[in-house]
């Protein structure tokens, strides 16, 4: 079950609404964590048991640091260590076993070590993330554990960011787990929140996908460079409004059960540097790897080369989180380039370059890096990226490019001003009894025009459920 499916708007959710805010204090976290159950078991019955088991584990090996971290600082340690490893285990095996296992067994000595074949659990990159930072804070003592089983199970299986993000950690919602506001303030506030969301990934991310899928399957002989180009806009648009799109939804959805998740998306594409772009991508996941892998390795405590090496291990395991392909560490390895050369000299000669040059040159390699991101295949991205820069055998422009940039010109242009804070800005430059009136209106009409969207075409999965 996805947010931006009928059976989720017009069934699941507004049945668990009900239910919840009917239901004694007592009793809203166990409707949370049931309800939250049923979502994930609705397109993962198979792997509900792994979730289970982890959130079990999690909890009582929390207890266990939190027990022993004033009176034994080194058995907490023990304890955060085997608490991190399960959550790493489980990740390597449902995850990465098979990457490993084919890699390996192109070595004669090591062709005896065969894939697992296993599927992989919906979610699972999000929630063993969740556990670490939960081991890792007890043991820091920036959290306490959580007493409660049911209280752990629902901050770590919460529907809303339960299998696409953002990245929640225990110790910034800890205390809206004891008790939480619910105001018709902060309801009407997430359904305004998810509506956008609803918007972004129906109306825009949907319809760029349709624009991708054609130019990414082209032959070499039918792409041009300018449909290379147009191809790999399209893409890059769309993932930022598919999964900036889920994070408003997951918010949005958060803030009607009273929690309040913190950002995950800033406007990326405006960025002026790479360093800034990924200050704006995917918030909670760039602060996780910081505080939990950067910080850890000394940062840039231990001298300039010490943190270059520190930001391309980093960047390798960013890459390698997304997905268990080769091309998923490329394409951190990609980042870590630019972000190496910004950090030496770079950022200095950004700052007295026109603004227009610094965001031109932040946006090229971004959707440029988007390539290594979707394209799987090495020789496909070779191929790509050689149409890109003019070496392509399809020459520079095909009469197709044209009638495609007409067909989707509305929608390039809703998603190139989507993109920037420009009407956020004006709908808050309205007066306030306008805004009053049209705030309800407008997602009255989006909610139709969405569900229209929905009743008529085809599913249309997010992106990130692709490798997580």
């Amino acid at each position: 079950m996805v947010f931006s499916s009928l059976i989720f708007m017009y069934v699941f959710l507004p049945v668990v609404l009900a239910v919840y805010y009917i239901v004694p204090q007592r009793w809203k976290n166990p409707c949370l964590l049931l309800a939250s159950l049923v979502f994930y078991g609705w397109g993962e019955p198979v792997y509900i048991l792994l979730l289970l088991a982890s959130i079990v584990a999690n909890y009582f090996l929390g207890l266990a640091v939190w027990r022993s971290r004033e009176n034994s600082p080194k058995r907490a340690k023990a304890w955060m260590v085997t608490g991190t490893l399960v959550n790493l285990l489980m990740l390597l095996l449902f995850k990465y076993y098979d990457l490993f296992a084919k890699t390996l067994e192109l070595i004669p000595a090591l062709s005896f070590i065969k894939p697992l074949e296993l599927a992989l659990p919906l979610g699972i990159s999000f929630y063993t993330f969740r556990g670490i930072s939960y081991q890792v804070d007890i043991y820091r003592g920036d959290c306490d554990a959580e007493k409660s089983l049911i209280g752990y199970g629902t901050y770590a299986a919460l529907f809303p960011h339960l299998t696409a993000g953002p990245i929640v950690r225990y110790k910034d919602v800890a205390s809206q787990i004891a008790c939480r506001p619910n105001n018709t303030d902060q309801f009407a506030s997430g359904v305004r929140r998810f509506t956008i969301g609803l918007a972004k990934k129906v109306l825009i991310a949907n319809n760029l996908s349709k624009l991708w899928d054609t130019y990414s399957t082209m032959t070499a002989s039918n792409l041009s460079t300018v449909g290379a180009w147009i191809g790999i806009c399209a893409f890059s648009l769309e993932i930022y409004f598919d999964f900036s799109g889920y994070s408003d939804m997951a918010i949005g959805l958060a803030k009607m059960f009273g929690f309040e998740f913190r950002e995950n998306f800033d406007y990326p594409y405006i960025s002026k540097s790479v360093t800034e772009f990924w200050r704006r991508w995917h918030i909670s996941l760039g602060t996780w790897f910081r505080d939990y892998v950067y910080i850890p390795l000394g940062g840039n405590r231990k001298g300039k080369y010490r943190q270059l090496l520190n930001i391309a291990i980093v960047w390798a395991l960013t890459g390698f989180w997304h997905g268990a392909s080769w091309n998923f560490m490329l394409w951190g390895l990609y980042y870590a380039v630019f972000l190496i050369i910004e950090k030496l000299w770079l950022l200095k000669a950004l700052k007295k370059v026109p603004r227009f040059i610094s965001h031109l040159y932040a946006v090229v390699v971004a959707f440029s890096g988007w390539v290594l991101f979707e394209l799987s295949s090495l020789a496909d991205c070779g191929r790509y990226y050689k149409t890109m820069l003019g070496l392509g055998s399809g020459g520079a422009y095909q009469p197709v490019d044209g009638f495609y940039l007409k067909t989707f010109a509305v929608v390039f242009l809703i998603a190139a001003l989507a993109c920037t804070p420009l009407f956020s800005n004006l709908f808050h430059k309205l007066p306030k009894k306008v805004q009053s009136v049209a705030a309800p209106v407008l997602i009255i009409l989006t909610l139709i025009l969405c569900t229209g969207y929905l009743v008529g075409s085809t599913y249309v999965s997010f992106i990130y459920f692709r490798q997580f």
